[in-house]
């Protein structure tokens, strides 16, 4: 790096290269400081810019400035920056953890070992939130396995009176301190280690009072823990002058002195503090105080203390990872910690305070790769306490809330906001779903992001305790009985609270971040240090700028030489300037990796997206749009640890003066109005002579690295990267021609992600990143993939002046006019603009980030088939498989699209138009390779119509022999290490196809005829075909049996080829996001059921089915509206981490325990570490899908760029897994563009057990590859739900069953050539592969190898035969080298075929069901049974395995009798789950999270106890995500219900008493009645059903734009019956006492309800009463004009409860 990156040669720097200077023309005389430095910068350009335009600074926005001293007589200075390392790849795809967490103080009785007790009993209840080495608790209880806990822990005050029997503690214990070390067990490592902290100590003037060996108890550690296990032990240290602060900061300066010398392994420092102390492990919350004898003492006593419980997703243990940290416990994942980490590091150069002085280096870079993301967060965390921040001052600035959708005028909330505006303008939020409790010895508290999916509850006792878990019910009922609570809540999304551990005084939400927000003037600094862009318009069709007008003239030129394609500007620009959305395509992207593809490819195309599945939620960039922000600050971000902003005269280099800008994408006049903004701008041209040959790239990029950091070095705030060859300033100044500016043929550019890349990292290896920032002035951009690249790789903001030129000139056309339809130009990129905008939420949602500036830099990306060389200069940090291309190729695939644009190069002509590249579509002879043609539809069809092996071989000839390369498997070949042996001697075809599953194809996304002939046809083979996530029809759960002799059935009347016997049930039912469709018969008529977390074509978002294709039969079958579009949410409401999809799963072997649960992964860099992940949550199989799944409709750049192929994500599973002990837990499957036999061995050998099909399954039974799926115009009725093109459809299931036989019989003849028996065999044998030598041609009949040649993988004469560019690839993640050892077999083989289903152990439902009466209930189908049990919160999903009996005998509705149960206590998550007719579920006292997920029936009351003495409608009593997914029934809630309450409801009827945000989002049927507050963003996405809100004191509703238009009051006679109704069961079951005030006086209260319907409920008699042909939209503009108004701003009077704004509830 360090050669590659040296100061440039004479000739480069003599010349402009287009480097520009910019400030204002509005200058006064220049300061007499600052003449000595402006030659400087004119020797940087190398040119004879003036003076005067070169140090220019503006005076805009009465901010006056003056230029920075450029030699700087101190440390830290940027001429003498430090350099600190980015974060590692390896560390991108490690270990995530997710967890329960809590706290616990009672500030008003003095420290007792009582508190101590009630929190470690509150950590045992949270044991189900974690995990062991072996998987979940309950699993291991009934399988063994190993139970090292993943992490448990407590954090509490010092317990000085334990301590001072041992160690000679002074009686003043002001100065001293206690650390909790973690030591090697190694004797001589352990005294090295104490000597260099002695030695750490000793330099800060401490004395050393003594060690203390913590007694411990090893004999309760698992097998793991025990292995790395360390020594503990704790010092006892005292100061003789410091005191407070200065005291915290010596200790933190001894600590970092001492960690950086030494690794974890020999020294970690758990705690070292005056104030606290942390006991943790790798240990289960049992084992806590079994292990630490202290905790058992009573002398231990404490006021307060918090609690944490992990589960890791990786299982080698470190004791260091375990939580509590030295100040938080964190619940969650910190989704952006790769850019968090890296701008940390960045900004380490700047950082100065006057607590450490000169000494500050000493204690940076505050973060360590070492550590996890939530030990960095800590860390820096750490840092901002020891620079006076505040805690919950430091957790506002990292993780704040979404303060930009906040109108609220409450001047104690407007210094909320104008804290959080000045400090988003300078601290990326460290984004990520998180619960995070926090304590320094000064406050104790909690926080919650700013999506609010961790739940967090707390309790307040009149006793002066305070409570604050991710559950509730973690109380001894005896010793905290209903009377003793005085209030119950939650924290809302982004809300805190905290307890002065001082005073005790408890402060909530809103008076902590007042208090923390008037600390400093932030309003006054936001005038002076912020200003925000002039927003000028688009250039027009008659526009006069001459760059602009240049690049029109030369458009075709310049296109060719960045890149574009036809396809590129119809399919996408042009697309997007229609619709101002993204364009929608499907069938999924089967073209060749970018790596292997013959024709040049924009360097974009080896990037693929990363996503969020299990560890971390996606979010919804449709429905809650309102936590995301694209806003973006250009300038310099100077000292952001000092105590205020310096002005320019004190010191400019730390100034934070920043503009802001509302979207990252800037047309031609907003990068104009940057330039003349007053920021000190440098423009550097990126283009370069090629004439040298390719070698010029890496010696121009070195170049342009040095220029830039020189030109930071010497003031510039603003870097722009230019490919427009010629400055701008110098036209309009008319200097050049606009003939001159087009591109020149002896002048090449640098690919603009390369060149953004490459000057980020090395600005942030020299100290100086965020002393500017970079913008990209690009013609290579023009997707919204593009535009993430380049902000992902360290640009702010990116100008696309070859798109907009191309827009406008498209537009100038009559067909563009045309297609325009009406738009002007300007609309027209405008659209484009919103198109990008919205395309780049969908793909920071993705992966769980809500804010752009913090997916800048995040690197949220992986790299398939660039060299280490190229990755280690531009993209460090960046996980990255098959490296291959280097510098000198990248510049080759440059200019083979430079000579396009210009072919007098090579003495061509030059062309009239863009090439046809076949990037999205199939044309034979022209374009891109696609595996899926029209050729092999043909060929597969007569092989399958004919039952023909003949022709099924010259099918498999098309597929192997003489394609381009394609796949990365495609680079593989079998090398066996055995003889052959006779077919006969193998297993059977049906043993095989016993192993064959097809791809989740919803019946909606296709047609009912082939989703029936599918599953039809597998099932005679004995293969499993998957439901999808539409449901399905219950008329399929039972064979057919009325078939006539020409294989038609009355039942099936629109099938073919039938026979008495056949079944059309879906062997694995799927729930997906949407939940449509699955209902407790569903579930049971399952074999396996799959959930969904990603699905190859788009991971990270939904299924998308267009509203054309929801006829009335599809509407039926997913409870919801005909005609409506159906874009489920992505997977985060019930499965948004590790341990609540472990909950699913959980709730699933609940409902049906003999179903195996599987879990659908997408392969991606550290898919191995989810895997074990999902291995541990307790499923049965896990799927590896690749990233060229088919689909019926989906965005065509997620289908494109995100994912990786299933060949990577199925080795790096295995290997994970195996080497973790959790392979043996599970079946593997993968699916992914498997097409053959061939295929299935390299999966195989690769650890795959099971294989899927998809695409080619639609092919065997007749698609022809039309690709318009997503236009509901399939012509052969395969992907349509027209009928008339549905009678088209020609598959019958014997056409699936053909295809499965010969795919089967060709493993067959495989296996007999390599000598094996049996798939089961070669299962893992990665030492069968090795890469493909020189034939080209693949074979299926490999010749057996030498033995032993075996494991040194010699290539055959000549070497492997590849194209250029995959010369070099490197293959070796892909095969072994040695076979593993047989004799472990079970160790890197998954469970055996056929075993039973994991268990969820002894559960509370089986002691109901195996009582006799209720057994005879249920069999006998009338009676009424009533029940009264005792219940805990770890009784989980109660009442799911009675709905999962119930439904097996009488389908969801056909049960009669009546079984009403009744609990007492706290129920644990997922009560209710599934519930079903007939069974009736009450509970006195509260619920966790999930309350009637899923359910189609019977009710759910709950009611606090009747010795409760708080009001029932100010206290929450159930959690967050209730009702997800539920098809009917009946819900009453006597209280307050959290986040996401009705999501997805799609049938019950509930009543409640109040909720948090998001209710009722994405409802599709039912009713939902809330009684009191509710949050934000009321009916996001609803398309069905109605809500009803009661709003007493007319503050209307928080609603998005789109759906204040369903608002209405309740008019009609229908519509008040209707809730009077609901309202008066609600009194009749519960009691509520607000329910019986508003009756008594119904005709006041009715006219204070609001009424949500959605469009399609419009017309019902409930919704309104309408004149004669008055339309439901006037009426609702008569009936209440204001009511919009009121629905976008938050209340500005009222009286919130105890939960809402002060303790972070969400109310309006």
């Amino acid at each position: 790096m360090e050669a590659f990156l040296g100061n440039p040669g004479s000739g480069s720097a003599a010349r402009s290269n287009g480097l520009l200077l910019r400030g204002s023309s509005q200058m006064g005389p220049l300061p007499d400081n600052i003449v000595e430095s402006q030659s400087s910068l004119t020797d940087i350009a190398g040119t004879s810019t003036p003076a005067s335009l070169a140090v220019a600074l503006g005076v805009t926005g009465g901010l006056s400035t003056a230029l920075q001293k450029r030699k700087r007589g101190r440390k830290g200075a940027a001429v003498a920056a430090r350099r600190y390392d980015v974060y590692p790849a390896e560390n991108v795809t490690g270990e995530k953890d997710a967890c329960g967490v809590g706290m616990i103080a009672n500030m008003e009785k003095p420290p007792n070992h009582e508190l101590l007790n009630a929190a470690l009993r509150a950590l045992s209840c949270m044991e189900h939130r974690g995990a062991c080495s072996g998987g979940m608790d309950s699993n291991i209880q009934l399988c063994g396995g190993d139970d090292s806990g993943d992490g448990a822990g407590v954090m509490t005050q010092i317990p000085w009176e334990l301590f001072s029997s041992e160690v000679a503690i002074p009686a003043d214990r002001s100065g001293c301190a206690v650390g909790m070390l973690f030591f090697s067990k190694d004797p001589k490592e352990r005294i090295a280690a104490k000597t260099r902290l002695e030695t750490a100590l000793a330099n800060e003037n401490f004395e050393i009072l003594g060690y203390r060996i913590v007694p411990v108890n090893p004999s309760v550690l698992g097998e793991r823990s025990a292995q790395t296990e360390p020594w503990t032990e704790q010092i006892f240290v005292r100061h003789p002058t410091a005191r407070g602060q200065k005291l915290e900061s010596l200790l933190y300066i001894a600590r970092k002195q001492t960690e950086a010398k030494l690794s974890y392994d020999s020294l970690y420092i758990a705690s070292l503090s005056t104030k606290t102390i942390v006991y943790k492990g790798m240990l289960k919350s049992v084992h806590l105080a079994q292990y630490y004898k202290d905790l058992q003492d009573p002398r231990y006593t404490v006021q307060y203390a918090l609690w944490h419980r992990r589960f890791s997703t990786n299982t080698m243990p470190r004791w260091p990872l375990a939580q509590p940290f030295r100040t938080i416990g964190h619940n969650g994942e910190i989704n952006t910690i790769q850019g968090n980490y890296n701008w940390t590091h960045a900004r380490s150069s700047a950082f100065e305070h006057p607590n450490f002085g000169y000494r500050m280096e000493e204690v940076l870079p505050p973060c360590r790769a070492e550590n996890s993301d939530s030990g960095n967060l800590d860390c820096y965390v750490e840092l901002m306490l020891r620079c006076n921040r505040e805690i919950p001052e430091a957790l506002m600035i990292m993780v704040p809330e979404a303060y930009q959708e906040n109108d609220n005028v409450n001047p104690a909330e407007d210094a909320v906001k104008n804290f959080y505006e000045y400090w988003g303008a300078l601290q990326e939020p460290w984004d990520g779903p998180a619960l995070l409790a926090f304590c320094d010895g000064e406050y104790m508290g909690a926080a919650l992001d700013r999506n609010g999916l961790r739940p967090a509850r707390y309790f307040q006792l009149k006793d002066g305790t305070t409570v604050v878990s991710s559950e509730a019910g973690i109380l001894e009922p005896e010793n905290a009985p209903a009377e003793l609570f005085k209030s119950k809540g939650r924290l809302g999304p982004g809300k805190m609270v905290a307890i002065d551990l001082h005073s005790g005084e408890l402060i909530e939400n809103d008076d902590i971040k007042q208090k923390m927000a008037v600390k400093k003037p932030y309003s006054e600094w936001n005038k002076v240090f912020r200003e925000s862009l002039p927003t000028p318009d688009f250039l027009g069709a008659d526009h006069d700028d001459p760059v602009s007008k240049a690049v029109e003239e030369d458009l075709i030129t310049l296109q060719f030489d960045l890149g574009y394609t036809i396809e590129d500007t119809e399919m996408v620009v042009e697309s997007m300037a229609q619709t101002g959305k993204e364009p929608t395509w499907c069938m999924g992207n089967d073209k060749p990796l970018a790596i292997l593809s013959e024709r040049p490819h924009v360097l974009y195309d080896y990037f693929t997206q990363r996503f969020a599945q299990v560890t971390n939620p996606a979010i919804d960039p449709y429905r809650e749009a309102l936590v995301m922000s694209v806003e973006v600050y250009l300038g310099r971000q100077g000292n952001i640890m000092a105590d205020a902003p310096p002005t320019y005269f004190q010191n400019l280099s730390t100034n934070n003066r920043l503009l802001r800008v509302d979207s990252p994408l800037l047309h031609e006049g907003e990068l104009d109005a940057i330039r003349s903004s007053g920021l000190l701008t440098v423009e550097l041209s990126t283009r370069y002579a090629h004439k040298d040959g390719p070698g010029t790239l890496e010696k121009r990029l070195s170049d342009l690295c040095y220029e830039a950091s020189n030109a930071v070095r010497n003031g510039a705030e603003l870097i722009i990267l230019s490919d427009i060859e010629r400055p701008t300033q110098q036209v309009s100044e008319g200097n050049q021609s606009a003939q001159d500016l087009g591109a020149e043929k002896d002048r090449l550019a640098i690919p603009a992600l390369l060149a953004v890349g490459a000057v980020h990292h090395y600005l942030i290896k020299q100290g100086l990143r965020t002393q500017a920032s970079l913008i990209m002035n690009t013609g290579q951009c023009w997707s919204t993939h593009h535009f993430a690249c380049l902000i992902g790789y360290g640009a702010s903001a990116v100008c696309p002046y070859l798109a907009l030129a191309h827009i406008r000139k498209w537009h100038s056309t009559d067909k563009g006019k045309a297609k325009a339809d009406g738009q002007t130009v300007e609309q027209c990129q405008d659209n484009f603009r919103k198109a990008i905008v919205g395309g780049l939420k969908k793909i920071m949602s993705k992966m769980g980030i809500s804010v752009l500036e913090s997916y800048r830099g995040a690197q949220i990306f992986q790299c398939i088939g660039l060299h280490d060389d190229v990755i280690d200069v531009a993209f460090k940090g960046t996980p990255s498989t098959m490296g291959a291309l280097t510098f000198g190729d990248v510049a080759n695939e440059s200019m083979l699209m430079h000579r396009k644009a210009f072919p007098e190069l090579e003495q061509g002509d030059a062309a009239a138009k863009l090439d046809f590249a076949g990037w999205y579509k199939y044309m034979k002879s022209k374009g891109e390779f696609h595996m899926n043609n029209p050729d092999m539809a043909r060929a597969l069809h007569k092989a399958v119509r004919e039952n023909s092996p003949m022709s099924y071989e010259e099918y498999r000839r098309q597929i192997m022999d003489g394609r381009p390369v394609t796949t990365i498997r495609d680079l593989l070949d079998f090398a066996s290490d055995r003889q052959p042996i006779p077919v006969a001697e193998v297993e059977d075809a049906l043993s095989i196809t016993s192993r064959f599953v097809t791809g989740g194809m919803s019946l909606g996304a296709l047609s009912r005829e082939s989703h029936e002939v599918i599953a039809l046809g597998m099932n005679r083979v004995g293969g499993m075909s998957n439901s999808g996530e539409g449901g399905e029809d219950r008329l399929r759960f039972t064979p057919v049996m009325d078939v006539d002799e020409e294989g038609h059935s009355p039942s099936f009347p629109h099938l073919q080829g039938l026979q008495n016997g056949d079944s059309a049930a879906s062997a694995t039912k799927q729930l997906a996001s949407g939940r449509f469709g699955v209902t407790p018969e569903y579930l049971t008529s399952a074999k396996q059921l799959e959930i969904k977390i990603a699905q190859g074509a788009k991971p990270g978002e939904g299924g998308q089915l267009p509203g054309a294709k929801v006829d009335k039969y599809i509407a039926s079958l997913r409870n919801s509206v005909e005609g409506v579009e159906l874009i489920s949410p992505p997977p985060h409401h019930d499965i948004y981490s590790i341990e609540d999809l472990a909950q699913l799963i959980y709730d699933l072997h609940q409902i049906c325990p003999e179903a195996k649960v599987s879990v659908k992964l997408v392969a991606s860099a550290g898919i191995g570490t989810i895997a074990a992940g999902v291995a541990k949550a307790n499923a049965d199989v896990i799927q590896i899908s690749g990233h060229d799944g088919g689909t019926g409709a989906s965005p065509l750049s997620s289908i494109m760029h995100a994912g990786a192929p299933w060949e990577q994500g199925l080795a790096e599973a295995q290997e994970v897994l195996v080497s973790n002990g959790l392979r043996k837990r599970v079946t593997l499957r993968v699916d992914g563009g498997i097409k053959t036999g061939w295929d299935i061995i390299v999966a195989a050998m690769m650890g795959g057990e099971e294989f899927g099909f998809g695409s080619i399954a639609m092919i065997a039974e007749g698609c022809i590859m039309a690709r318009v799926c997503h236009m509901n115009s399939c012509p052969v009725g395969v992907a349509t739900q027209r009928e008339k093109l549905r009678k088209k459809f020609p598959g019958t299931p014997e056409h699936v069953a053909n295809f499965m036989l010969f795919v089967a019989e060709e493993v067959r003849t495989i296996l007999a050539a390599l000598g094996y028996r049996s798939l089961d065999e070669i299962i893992g044998r990665g030492d069968l592969l090795r890469p493909r030598g020189n034939s080209d041609v693949r074979t299926n009949v490999p010749q057996p190898a030498v033995v032993s040649g075996m494991g040194t993988k010699q290539e055959p004469l000549g070497g492997p035969k590849r194209l250029a560019k995959t010369a070099s690839v490197d293959l070796s993640a892909f095969y072994t080298d040695s076979p593993p050892e047989e004799a472990d077999r079970a160790d890197w083989v998954g469970v055996t075929r056929n075993a039973p289903a994991h268990a969820n152990g002894p559960v509370l439902d089986d002691d109901i069901l195996q009582q006799p009466e209720i057994r005879q209930l249920l069999e006998q189908n009338s009676g009424v049974i009533e029940k009264q049990l005792a219940i805990c919160n770890t009784d989980r999903s109660v009442g799911g395995r009675i709905a999962g009996v119930i439904a097996r005998k009488h389908g969801n509705y056909g049960f009669h009798g009546k079984l009403n149960l009744t609990f007492s206590g706290s129920t644990g998550q997922s009560f209710g789950v599934w519930n079903i007719q007939g069974v009736n579920l009450r509970v006195i006292g509260e619920c966790n999270d999930y309350v009637g997920k899923g359910m189609c029936g019977g009710t759910i009351v709950v009611s606090p106890h009747s010795d409760s003495t708080f009001k029932a409608e100010e206290n929450v009593i159930a959690g967050n995500t209730c009702l997800y997914g539920a098809t009917g029934g009946e819900v009453y809630l006597s209280g307050r219900a959290g986040e996401r309450f009705g999501v997805r409801n799609a049938g019950c009827h509930a009543v409640i008493e109040g909720a948090g945000d998001h209710l009722g989002e994405y409802m599709t049927n039912g009713i939902v009645v809330s009684l009191g507050r509710i949050g934000r963003n009321v009916g996001a996405g609803m398309s069905g059903g109605l809500i009803y809100v009661y709003d007493p004191e007319d503050q209307g509703l928080l609603m998005n734009e789109l759906n204040a238009k369903n608002l209405f009051r309740v008019t009609s006679a229908a519509g008040e019956q209707q809730l009077r109704g609901l309202i008066e069961s609600h009194q009749q079951q519960t009691g509520s006492v607000l329910a019986s005030t508003i009756l008594r006086d119904w005709s006041t209260a009715v006219g204070k309800f609001w009424q949500v319907a959605p469009v399609s409920e419009q017309s019902r008699a409930e919704v309104s009463s309408f004149a004669d042909g008055e339309s439901p939209a006037a009426a609702t503009e008569q009936q209440q004009p204001a009511v919009v108004a009121a629905a976008r701003r938050p209340p500005r009077s009222g009286s919130p409860g105890p939960e809402s704004g002060r303790w972070g509830g969400s109310s309006p």
